[in-house]
């Protein structure tokens, strides 16, 4: 393999393992070049697929691993009695900095869990964060907790958006990122004491683009660029927008199929059609950055496609080549940012 960043990848995560996860890699590999690929899983499997995709280049290496980590396993107990999984193996590369970056569509409590307990929390950040980007009628906005911390404290909330902030600047080039608070409406008095009392640190946080609370249509509105919140309601509104996009679209299609007359009327806006389908693709946004710990992670969707793992591997490249690690860890280690 050439001198170049290395990117390792759970082969054998996710619903469509590991024929998907083999062919997103190799059409990231075709997307750009500037790093090399090692694939952890079942080495016989991976290279059968590798075959059966006539692969013969240098840029993948293949790391086998005995054991795996099923869908409905603990979290933690799995994590700490199969060492020789694909996620305990990934994580481990890159706590001893073998490898830049580690991606996985596995078991997400397993890899959220070995991220923490593996390559540790950035010094000074209280909970890291799952941070998906969603798309809005503005173009995306990230929206952070999706998932890792269902109950948070007024800290967490304050440093969610601190870690969002730094994040949109370096990977999409926003100076000064517009952070709304998710509430049940816009007035200051509005939701829990906890709620209630992350506002006030938000207001009073300096180096944050604070506009106030926002309510859920804000979001698609596009009135922020990132959106905080604890993990329980982050999930639940990305699985929303999973299942309403889906909806809406498979609607329309039903109504273009309907007759000849909307057929042709199909035919006529395909192209704006097949725009409006791209913007609000979640497959482009299939990489989703456990932010706060100590290296890049990303977790992709557990029913991706080759086309979800080509988009992911892209984002963790571009952002192991920011800035973005480095100046969260100079944020928190400031002594004004440390936990409450």
């Amino acid at each position: 393999m050439v001198d170049a960043m290395n990117i390792s990848v759970d082969a054998m995560g996710g619903d469509n393992a590991p024929a998907a996860i083999v062919n997103g890699c190799l059409l990231a590999l075709e997307r750009r070049g500037g790093f090399n690929l090692q694939l952890i899983g079942d080495q016989a499997a991976i290279r059968q697929s590798l075959d059966a995709y006539g692969y013969a280049g240098d840029r993948i290496g293949v790391i086998n691993a005995t054991q795996s980590i099923g869908g409905d396993e603990v979290p933690t107990k799995a994590i700490k009695e199969k060492k020789d999984s694909p996620v305990a193996l990934g994580l481990g590369l890159l706590k001893d900095k073998k490898t830049d970056a580690f991606l996985s569509c596995g078991n997400t409590g397993a890899l959220l869990t070995g991220a923490m307990l593996i390559t540790g929390r950035i010094k000074g950040v209280d909970r890291p964060a799952l941070a998906p980007m969603v798309p809005t009628m503005r173009g995306v906005s990230m929206l952070i907790d999706a998932g890792l911390n269902t109950t948070c404290k007024p800290i967490n909330y304050e440093q969610f958006a601190q870690i969002g902030s730094i994040y949109m600047r370096a990977m999409f080039g926003i100076d000064e990122p517009k952070v709304g608070l998710l509430n049940v409406g816009t007035e200051e008095n509005k939701g829990t004491a906890i709620v209630k009392e992350a506002y006030g640190r938000l207001m009073a946080l300096d180096g944050i683009n604070f506009i106030g609370n926002i309510e859920g249509r804000d979001l698609t509105d596009g009135k922020c660029d990132i959106a905080v919140c604890d993990g329980f309601v982050g999930n639940l509104i990305l699985k929303c927008y999973e299942s309403i996009g889906s909806f809406v679209f498979g609607g329309i299609m039903d109504i273009f199929k309907k007759n000849l007359k909307n057929k042709l009327a199909a035919a006529v806006l395909k192209g704006d059609i097949k725009a409006l389908f791209k913007r609000f693709d979640y497959e482009e946004y299939g990489g989703t950055p456990i932010l706060g710990v100590g290296g890049s992670v990303f977790k992709i969707h557990g029913n991706a496609n080759a086309k979800t793992v080509m988009y992911a591997i892209d984002r963790a490249v571009a952002f192991t080549n920011s800035s973005a690690l480095d100046e969260i860890r100079e944020c928190f280690g400031r002594k004004d940012s440390a936990p409450a």
